[in-house]
């Protein structure tokens, strides 16, 4: 998983480089601190790989730049532009944080306006990290339960709810009894 984060790593710093566009400029426009994006400390960075993109903020950076997502991810051009079929379980892999596994479900299709994935939510015990996107979300839970957090609130959302939200806002899931949870996600 780490060789799959680098290589992403390389491709947004090399993106970034090509369009002359300074670290601190990504930082500002992510809204992230300019030492996590760019690596002027000793702590992890976007742009070295040593700490993960999340794939909301990947999402952000093609938008960016004029690319896809899934160009970032896989270093390969989508290339459908009237419709693309993704069959179960062949939705591209995206190897994001270890309590959530995404698939992309649209990664061949060309100028997506948005970018939709299955996403398992492992159990944990402990609270997971928040984190925030520019732009909103929509969640629908089509198998297990789960608990939200966003902004200082906890909602437990069960096989069937749907939940659309301002992702700007820190937020963070967690699958319910020791089980995990299915969802569909559109990141917007």
């Amino acid at each position: 998983m780490e060789e799959k984060i680098e290589e992403i790593a390389s491709r947004v710093r090399e993106l970034r480089e090509l369009s002359k566009v300074s670290v601190e400029d990504m930082a500002e426009y992510l809204k992230v601190p300019v030492e996590t994006y760019g690596c002027y400390e000793e702590y992890g960075c976007y742009e070295d790989g040593t700490l993960d993109i999340p794939a909301s903020t990947l999402f952000e950076i093609g938008q960016r730049f004029g690319v896809d997502m899934n160009l970032l991810l896989t270093g390969e051009e989508p290339r459908m532009r009237i419709f693309t079929v993704t069959r179960r379980d062949e939705g591209i892999i995206v190897e994001r944080r270890k309590q959530y596994k995404y698939q992309n479900l649209a990664g061949k299709f060309v100028h997506k306006k948005v970018e939709p994935f299955l996403v398992t939510i492992e159990p944990r015990k402990d609270k997971p990290s928040v984190y925030s996107h520019p732009g909103q979300e929509f969640d629908y839970v089509l198998e297990g339960s789960l608990k939200l957090y966003i902004h200082d609130n906890e909602i437990i959302l069960t096989e069937g709810d749907s939940i659309y939200f301002d992702s700007s806002y820190g937020h963070a899931m967690v699958a319910l009894n020791d089980k995990p949870a299915r969802m569909l996600v559109v990141v917007m």
